[in-house]
């Protein structure tokens, strides 16, 4: 678990690093592991190349002696007391004697014909890659590689040798006839190894320092401008956040004073119908009264059909009157849900004009609407209603309600002619303009367009849940 929480705590910091930091430490696996298989590849080619050319030397000083021999070497008999005579004065009375540790002459068939361990004469091993190869006419050669059973005495012996596989060819014919096989004492070649070994590590570390330094200099001069861009970006995305908070703070502010104005215009609405009713509409009445009274005082067929037109004019001012100030009056919204709201201006508007309404409401929860909405959506459907009426004489009324994602959606739509090109839409009562300016104040929207299929459409839609 600690080792779990150590592991995410580091994945969790390294986005926080800086890109050449982050540079680097790629960087520095990648260019360690390119450079231990580079210098591993390097120094395994130099060291065989290194005893190749030791070996090459060396079997061509060794044939030189064993070549006068290769007769006894393809003789069916094995060696004669002679031959083994002169093998033992070449390797222990010549300068031989210091430099080769032992040997052993092979057969084809992987037999042991003569060996300075006579232990091993005459049995017969598992012929090996190198002595295959060295059948083949190549010299062959490994340094310290004393793994196989023929060479148990000479691993025993703790000494740097270089094993050498050496094709002895006959003289007159060149034919191979034999394999020597002889293990070289070579101090020099130990330490021409390790210094080569460390020439070629120091020159690959070098080389890949070099380039992992000039490659992190270009990525951090790279890191370091993309920084001073991004604190650049990180205070101007500041500075837009904190345009945006005041732009926000605004609109709202535009937004309840928009309310709060259109709360004061129904107030002042309100108190104009209630002066209609009370005042106009009672001296109207009024009227109405005394002129009765006067036609009782006149005498019968004098002047009765003015009086008829002036009462006429007269009663028709005062219903033109007390509808006015009835539309102009608002019914009590503020506990009332939205559907109510709709379905109340619906029967007023029915019960006004005799057009039916129909009613499509599905709002699957109670929308958050503030009292200025509530008074829009309440101003939208009597005004749409109204405009129907009056422009398509009421034909296919129709009021949509649905309610979605914090939005409000609402619909009126009629199948008369449409709106037409240059034609008059506004209404005696607010208009549509009133009604565009009343929805965008609270940042909603509002269409009105012809519908596709026939007839007028108004649409808005309002945001839910904001308290402006």
């Amino acid at each position: 678990m600690a080792g779990l929480a150590s592991g995410s705590g580091w994945t969790s910091r390294l986005p926080r690093l800086s890109l050449a930091t982050r540079f680097a430490l790629a960087c520095g696996v990648v260019l360690s592991l390119a450079a231990f298989a580079i210098g591993a590849w390097v120094t395994s080619r130099i060291e065989v190349a290194v005893v190749h050319n030791s070996a090459d030397a060396t079997a061509i000083y060794m044939e030189s002696f064993l070549s006068p021999l290769s007769d006894e070497f393809s003789s069916p008999e094995g060696l004669g007391p002679g031959a083994k005579r002169a093998l033992e004065e070449v390797f222990n009375n010549t300068a031989l004697k210091d430099r080769v540790a032992s040997y052993k002459i092979w057969s084809a068939n992987g037999t042991v014909i003569e060996s300075s361990n006579p232990e091993i004469v005459g049995q017969t091993f598992l012929i090996s890659d190198e002595l295959r190869r060295a059948w083949a006419g190549e010299v062959v050669a490994d340094y310290n590689a004393l793994g196989s059973e023929e060479d148990v005495a000479e691993s025993k012996m703790g000494l740097p040798l270089v094993e050498i596989y050496s094709p002895i060819h006959e003289a007159w014919s060149g034919r191979i006839v034999a394999v020597a096989e002889f293990y070289e004492v070579n101090e020099d070649l130990k330490r021409e190894l390790a210094e080569a070994r460390n020439s070629a590590w120091g020159t690959v570390i070098g080389i890949i320092l070099g380039l992992g330094s000039i490659l992190y200099g270009i990525v951090l001069g790279g890191s370091r401008t993309i920084e001073l861009q991004r604190r650049d970006l990180d205070a101007r995305l500041e500075e837009l956040a904190e345009l945006s908070d005041r732009n926000t703070e605004l609109r709202l502010r535009v937004q309840g004073a928009a309310a709060r104005s259109a709360e004061q215009t129904e107030q002042t609405m309100r108190r104009i119908g209630a002066d209609l009713h009370d005042g106009a509409a009672q001296y109207l009445a009024y009227a109405a009264l005394r002129l009765d009274s006067v036609r009782d005082k006149l005498s019968p067929g004098a002047g009765e059909e003015e009086l008829d037109a002036v009462k006429n004019a007269v009663n028709s001012a005062m219903k033109e009157v007390r509808s006015l100030s009835k539309g102009l009056s608002l019914p009590e919204l503020a506990d009332r849900p939205v559907t109510a709201i709709i379905r109340s201006a619906a029967e007023a508007h029915e019960i006004r004009t005799g057009h039916e309404v129909a009613l499509n409401l599905t709002c699957d929860s109670e929308p958050d609407l503030t009292q200025a909405a509530r008074i829009c959506v309440f101003r939208f459907v009597q005004e749409g209603l109204n405009n129907a009426s009056r422009h398509a004489a009421g034909a296919g009324l129709s009021v949509t309600l649905s309610c979605r994602d914090q939005q409000l959606f609402l619909a009126i739509r009629d199948t008369g002619p449409g709106l037409q090109p240059g034609g008059s839409t506004e209404s005696s009562g607010l208009g549509l303009s009133g009604l565009r300016d009343r929805i965008e104040s609270l940042g909603g929207t509002f269409i009105a367009r012809t519908h596709p299929d026939s007839g007028t459409e108004l649409s808005m839609a309002l945001e839910t849940g904001t308290e402006p």
